[in-house]
Parts: structure tokens; sequence; C-alpha cells
């Protein structure tokens, strides 16, 4: 293919040529993919792309999960890509990138606000009420100064944690209602009003992938899966500032 091109030598023929590459290679990224759906056995794959890195080819799952294989197909690497040039670790960068959502699309409406001094930086975490390390985060927050906290509801742990959150909701102050809970482990009382918006936060995570809990995004779009310690979400805060 490149020795066919370079036997045109012709600068009027570069753009075919270019065509023509760009064409060969979305035949080999189709070729892997049907490859590698006929290895799973399922239309797993959401999206393929040659990578720099030998030859390799970036297969990103439904699922959300990352492998990289070779034009055929011949091996799966489930495992992390390292540049040695620059010691960065490729497949965690892809998968940040792959995680990040639009922020301003997300439905803060539905999402208990608590606003601490200035309020500048944002934080929208979802978290299950009955979720151990959702209760740790709650203390880290907690001690977090000038930072506008967007709690989504989302009980995927038990019927109880769906309980727990149309209480939450209902509450008079919804804000007090979780701290009292998260922080001080006082129940919510039993109270009764429309919460089909624990169902549209559901929905949301299904959509956003959102498999566990707690998960915390920044302004910038930034997912933090998992409880991280407020020094963390410090730094990722500052990040984002830049």
């Amino acid at each position: 293919m490149f020795s066919f091109c370079k036997r045109l030598g012709l600068k009027a023929a570069m753009l075919s040529c270019a065509l023509l590459m760009a064409g060969f290679a979305h035949a080999n990224e189709d070729a892997v993919r049907k490859a590698v759906e006929t290895f799973v056995g399922a239309p797993a794959v959401e999206s393929v792309a040659r990578t720099p890195y030998g030859g390799l080819y970036e297969v990103v799952l439904k699922s959300g999960e990352l492998v990289y294989t070779d034009e055929k197909a011949g091996f799966i690497i489930d495992g992390r890509l390292i540049d040695t040039q620059t010691r960065k670790d490729v497949t965690q960068t892809r998968l940040n990138q792959l995680s990040a959502i639009d922020f301003s699309s997300l439905p803060l409406n539905q999402a208990i606000k608590q606003v601490k001094g200035n309020g500048k930086r944002v934080i929208a975490t979802f978290e299950d009420p009955n979720c151990g390390y959702c209760k740790r985060l709650a203390k880290e927050l907690a001690q977090m100064n000038d930072v506008t906290l967007y709690v989504f509801l989302y009980p995927i742990l038990s019927p109880d944690s769906t309980t727990k959150s149309q209480n939450i909701w209902c509450a008079k102050d919804r804000s007090k209602a979780w701290n009292d809970w998260m922080n001080d482990g006082k129940a919510p009382a039993s109270k009764e009003c429309d919460t089909s918006v624990i169902d549209r936060n559901l929905a949301l995570g299904q959509k956003l992938k959102i498999h566990g809990t707690p998960t915390l995004f920044l302004a910038d779009g930034t997912r933090i899966g998992g409880y991280a310690p407020m020094a963390e979400i410090e730094k990722a805060l500052a990040a984002v500032s830049k």
C-alpha cells in the first residue's frame, strides 16, 4: 500500500492516497471488531482504533473495559500499556477520557445540593445511603471548604437503600437528612412524596455506566470511581482549575 502511493510520485495524488490509506485502516478496524465479537460471541465492541504501539489495536467494549489486540485478533491483551519514553500509563489516560462526561448535561435538580463557603468548586456524586465507602466519603467532604456538592441518590445495594433514599428526598431539609444519616447514623423519618426522581437517577446512572458507589464527577467531567480521601479530591479539583 505504501509503495503504491509512493510510486504515484504526484502531489495531486497525495489526497487520493491519504483517502485510500484511511479506507484501508477503517477496513482493518472493521475486521478487528468482527474478529473480537466472534471470539466473545456477542456484539460487545463499542469502538476500535489503531494505536501507535507495535501495531496494536485499542478495543473499547460496551462494558467500558479496554483491551488490545493485533489486526488479526490473534491474541487479546487485558492489561496496562505503558509508554517507556514518557512513562505515561496510556491505558489509564484513555480510560479517563472514555469515562469523562459532559458535566453541564447533569440534571442537577435531581440531586441534593449543599454549598460550603463560596461554593466555587463543584462536585457531583452518585451515592447509596447504605454504602460504607459513601459514608467514609461523606466525612471527607464534610471537611472541605468552598465547594458545592450535588448528591444524586443512587440506591443500588438493597431495597432498604431505596426506602432510605425516598425518605431523605421527601425530608423537609434534604441536605440535613442526608448528613444526619451519613455522618451520624440518624435514620431519616418515614415520609411520602413524589420519589420518581430516584428512578430517573437510576436510569441516568445506567446511562453513565455507573456500576458502583460512590462515583464522583468534577466540573470538567472527570470521573473518580470509588472512595477518595480529601487530599486526593483537593488535588483533582486543583487540576480542574488550572
